[in-house]
């Protein structure tokens, strides 16, 4: 079941022009921060991982400028904020709740991240007083998660247990006793034989597939993705490589 839900609008790949518009959202900040608040701060702290230090010193510039209420100039993050939609294309996030009550959240890893930061931070800075002060906090927690790991590769139950204070949840679906052999199932592979390019490339094949944006199914998404990201760990794990079941 979706719990909050956000549009983001913004300039297509190939267009020279950079813009981002605030599109549809369901986006529940009671109590407060809500699932809408928990969603904007992981496009934040998804998107905002490993930034370069001046972006993300503008970003924080910006929100502080959102959180007081004042107007603020274009452009920021040299993209310029649209009123309308025209000639812009969509992508959407999402947090959901599993028929287990586990929240996942589903952002799409392959979108511009800059679009993404700004239209967060700009849906925050429409909430009132005093809900916008608690928002922003949050946000600032968000902006200063750090990953190591390149934005496709983020474990987003990890960023949920950082957001929420909580230890990483287990997963939603059981490792049989033979953890190979179920990893090379999940990923669609017949063996492994430790090339770890190819198996990223599977890897992120398989998440555009799972993704509800590229056609996956939204009550599926949350368990396949942590599945993958499961198996792809067992397989890069050392000795996973030309090891017989």
């Amino acid at each position: 079941m979706i719990v909050a839900e956000m549009d983001v609008w913004h300039s297509r790949a190939a267009v020279p022009t950079r813009r981002v518009a605030l599109g549809a959202d369901t986006l529940p900040l009671d109590p407060p921060p809500g699932f809408g608040g928990l969603l904007l701060a992981a496009v934040v702290a998804f998107y905002g991982a490993n930034l370069p230090d001046a972006d993300r010193a503008a970003l924080a510039d910006l929100a502080g400028r959102l959180e007081r209420g004042e107007r603020v100039a274009q452009p920021w993050l040299r993209y310029r904020r649209q009123y309308d939609r025209v000639g812009l294309t969509t992508t959407t996030h999402r947090l959901m709740r599993t028929p287990s009550g586990d929240i996942v959240v589903l952002l799409d890893r392959f979108a511009r991240r800059e679009p993404q930061l700004l239209a967060a931070l700009y849906r925050a800075g429409r909430v009132p007083e005093p809900a916008r002060r608690s928002l922003f906090t949050l946000l600032g927690s968000a902006m200063r998660w750090r990953s190591g790991d390149a934005p496709d590769e983020v474990d987003l139950a990890d960023l949920l247990a950082y957001l929420t204070g909580q230890a990483p949840r287990a997963a939603t679906f059981e490792v049989p006793v033979d953890p190979r052999g179920w990893a090379l199932d999940v990923l669609g592979l017949d063996d492994y034989d430790g090339d770890a390019r190819s198996l990223q490339r599977r890897f992120r094949r398989e998440l555009r597939r799972a993704h509800p944006d590229h056609g996956g199914a939204s009550s599926d998404a949350g368990s396949r993705i942590a599945a993958l990201t499961a198996a792809r760990r067992i397989l890069l794990s050392p000795g996973a490589a030309g090891r017989g079941g």
